[in-house]
């Protein structure tokens, strides 16, 4: 028998969510719908903006400057808007396009594609399971799949309908692959190092695996109970996220929780825990949740740019390490990472050679 889906959820028009998508009542002190978050968030701080092309110009200072504000939104906030980056709007736009369509094939349709998470079956159709630490689900369901490398890619179980979602999809992660090369070699040469040092630490371009969650978000009717995603940080390299112009990202940014504004033709990036672990702490993985809201359908792309699970050893880079500033992280794979931050294994129960 298939799970429920929150899409059947919303869809039977349920006044109250079930209890267990009920937040724990100290997380509810912060929650509210989305659209009245986004409507309030006219004052404050904003999550900052940077410009590629000075980067891609060939004028040096232009360089430097694009070079500068990318180190310094990493540095303060882990997580900025992209924008002039190079990936072609028309085909984001066809992307988001298939994608939507896929999400309006009646459940039973998008059941053909259901994961089984039980068995460690990850990629596929699906919705959260219990999370161990709070006891809840979240308000969405998903589709999540690897989509780069090419060869590494199972495209047995990507959706046949429609017809051009295997395309697009294809295509947007070639040109997303990139940018992230761009976007890590920027922040290479923000920490004084060689342009290319962080993408060879996290598996260059044979290695570095880039996997697509489409997380779909029904329209919820207590979203001051509920979150769409739980606080959290990417265990990634780098995370970039397009969506469909309804708001939701939330990032806590000196103790209290910033909205995200929806900015035109951006891609918004996340700093994961992994250039995290070898910067040493200097580039932040920020605390970031989603929210929910009655009245709109919320649909996000996220790509999570993943080092190989066991081929390489994540640890501060030698160059960052010195007398004055002491590495903060012990070595680690990237698997022994995600049992270390979701099964809460203690440092000393991790092992690791190399």
């Amino acid at each position: 028998m298939a799970p429920l889906r929150v899409e059947s959820l919303s869809a039977i028009s349920v006044t109250s969510i079930p209890p267990e998508y009920v937040r724990p009542e100290e997380e509810r002190a912060t929650l509210v719908d989305a659209l009245e978050a986004a409507r309030k968030s006219t004052h404050g701080p904003d999550i900052p903006t940077v410009d590629l092309a000075g980067f891609l110009s060939g004028d040096e200072d232009q360089r430097r400057r694009s070079i500068e504000a990318v180190k310094k939104a990493a540095m303060e906030w882990g997580v900025m808007h992209v924008v002039n980056h190079g990936v072609c709007l028309e085909l984001i736009k066809r992307l988001q396009a298939a994608g939507e369509k896929f999400f309006s094939l009646p459940v039973e349709e998008k059941e053909r594609y259901a994961n089984d998470q039980s068995s460690g079956n990850i990629q596929g159709y699906g919705s959260k399971l219990v999370n161990t630490e709070s006891g809840k689900l979240e308000w969405q369901d998903y589709f999540f799949h690897l989509i780069f490398p090419e060869d590494k890619a199972n495209y047995a179980i990507w959706p046949k309908e429609p017809t051009d979602y295997i395309g697009e999809t294809q295509e947007f992660a070639r040109q997303l692959r990139v940018v992230a090369s761009k976007m890590m070699a920027m922040l290479s040469l923000g920490l004084g190092l060689e342009e290319g040092r962080l993408e060879e630490e996290v598996g260059g371009l044979s290695d570095l695996l880039l996997q697509l969650k489409i997380n779909y978000y029904p329209r919820c009717p207590q979203p001051e109970m509920a979150v769409g995603v739980q606080p959290h940080t990417d265990v990634s390299a780098l995370t970039f996220i397009i969506h469909n112009m309804v708001p939701g990202l939330q990032v806590l940014h000196q103790g209290k929780w910033i909205t995200a504004k929806c900015v035109p033709d951006s891609l918004i990036m996340h700093i994961g825990d992994s250039i995290e672990i070898l910067s040493n702490g200097a580039y932040k993985s920020i605390l970031h949740r989603g929210l929910v809201n009655k009245e709109r359908v919320r649909i996000s792309w996220a790509v999570f740019c993943e080092p190989p699970h066991e081929k390489i050893v994540l640890r501060p880079l030698t160059e960052l390490v010195g007398e004055s500033s002491p590495a903060k992280f012990t070595p680690r794979t990237f698997t022994q990472h995600i049992q270390q931050k979701l099964f809460r294994k203690s440092e000393g129960e991790l092992s690791v050679t190399g």
